[in-house]
């Protein structure tokens, strides 16, 4: 049986050194972690400065430094990528897991934990336009807030006095509404709020602009907010979330009046009205004089022919009546009353007539009765009444004395008498 090797004291370089091979430190000196990361670091960063990759992206964060940090991947590998925040305030749309981006950047090896990862510096939705995409997002959160919600809108009231307009005042939008202004309506003030409507800060502005005109004193009857047309990228202040919370929390009705027909901003879906353009927003805001004078010519004719019609039916009503007897013969009336009370006074006295005789009958019949059982007729008949001195009756000869003074009723008069 072969006995164990035993384990050799020295470091496995120098066991090879004493064995025979070659030391390769006699040739190249031993790098330090930090420095072959650092030449990793160079080699990458240099054979990779501008890069375009696109990935799906997944385990986003954003911490409060604001820089964004998440993996990019597809089926088959992922990278750690870093968006700093300087370039993350540039982008219009957010972030979020799942989402497939294509993403310009440089390849950079974070040397604390040895690994790569790609510095992004520009990015969009893959299939979908960054500002799209940050519409569509918007709008889903500002939707939620209930800010575009149908039972929040206003209706514009019908002869505005003092109408405002949020927009630039050397542009074409005021140009045209003004000019349709002046031509339906010189009854209303028309006031420029003036402001930026395009570029850095544009936002911001017309927030500010909304905010104000909700301060003017007398207060306005309408808002306007809009410009002319074009781009996607000119008309983008409109979406921002600045611009729809000041044009939804505002006092005023507001009409929103941004870009052409074809153009449709957040800004619109948050006003009260949306007009297609500037001329239209005129149109809807400002009265025509030439229908109001035709509106008031109809009514007048409604109105005459209204009275006319009332007229001759309460005439018609008045003739109807006259024919009537109570006033075509209005004493007939009264003499037909007066017969009917004759009436009903002779009907009345023979009721009474009769009554009374009724009732002389029965007195009549009681008197006899009455007469039938008076003890004055039995005196008529030659009886008498004997009564003792307290007046009562003396029934039985028994009750008196010799002496008693005793009274004695006759049919006509009494008499005193004395027993003996």
């Amino acid at each position: 049986m072969q006995s164990e090797r035993p384990l050799s004291p020295f470091p496995f370089g120098a066991e090879r050194h004493n064995s025979g091979m070659p030391d390769p430190l006699a040739n190249q000196p031993a790098l330090s972690v930090a420095e072959l990361t650092a030449q990793i670091k160079g080699l990458v960063e240099e054979s990779f400065p501008s890069v375009w990759v696109t990935g799906e992206v997944s385990n986003f964060a954003r911490p409060a430094s604001g820089h964004c940090y998440f993996t990019l991947k597809d089926q088959h590998a992922q990278i750690r990528a870093v968006i700093w925040k300087g370039s993350a305030s540039r982008m219009r749309f957010d972030l979020t897991d799942g989402l497939e981006i294509l993403c310009h950047g440089r390849l950079d090896l974070y040397a604390p934990r040895g690994s790569y990862q790609i510095v992004i510096d520009q990015a969009q939705p893959k299939g979908v336009g960054s500002l799209e995409l940050a519409l569509r997002q918007l709008k889903e959160k500002l939707a939620a807030e209930g800010l575009f919600d149908a039972d929040r809108k206003r209706p514009l009231p019908s002869f505005p006095r003092r109408v405002g307009f949020v927009t630039s005042p050397t542009g074409a939008a005021i140009r045209d509404f003004l000019e349709v202004a002046r031509r339906r309506w010189s009854g209303s003030q028309i006031l420029v709020i003036p402001t930026r409507v395009q570029g850095e800060g544009a936002a911001e502005e017309i927030a500010a602009a909304v905010r104000l005109a909700n301060q003017i004193r007398p207060p306005l009857d309408v808002l306007v907010v809009g410009r002319g047309g074009g781009s996607i990228e000119d008309l983008w202040c409109f979406n921002e979330a600045a611009v729809i919370r000041a044009v939804a929390a505002s006092q005023i009705p507001t009409v929103s009046a941004v870009g052409h027909e074809i153009d449709v901003t957040l800004c619109d879906l948050a006003a009260d009205v949306r007009a297609l353009t500037p001329s239209e927003a005129a149109e809807r805001v400002v009265p025509s004089g030439d229908e109001f004078t035709s509106r008031v010519r109809t009514l007048s004719t409604r109105l005459h022919g209204a009275a006319r019609r009332a007229v001759q039916v309460r005439s018609e009503r008045v003739d109807g009546l006259a024919q009537r007897r109570p006033l075509a013969r209005p004493y007939s009336l009264i003499q037909d009353h007066a017969a009917r009370l004759d009436e009903l006074q002779l009907a009345a006295n023979r009721s009474i007539h009769r009554k009374l005789e009724h009732y002389r009958g029965l007195l009549r019949a009681a008197a006899g009765r009455l007469q039938s059982l008076s003890p004055l007729a039995v005196l008529a008949r030659g009886y008498s009444i004997t009564q003792d001195g307290r007046g009562q009756v003396v029934r039985d000869a028994s009750r008196l004395k010799p002496g008693d003074r005793i009274g004695i009723r006759f049919a006509t008069g009494k008499t005193e008498a004395i027993v003996d």
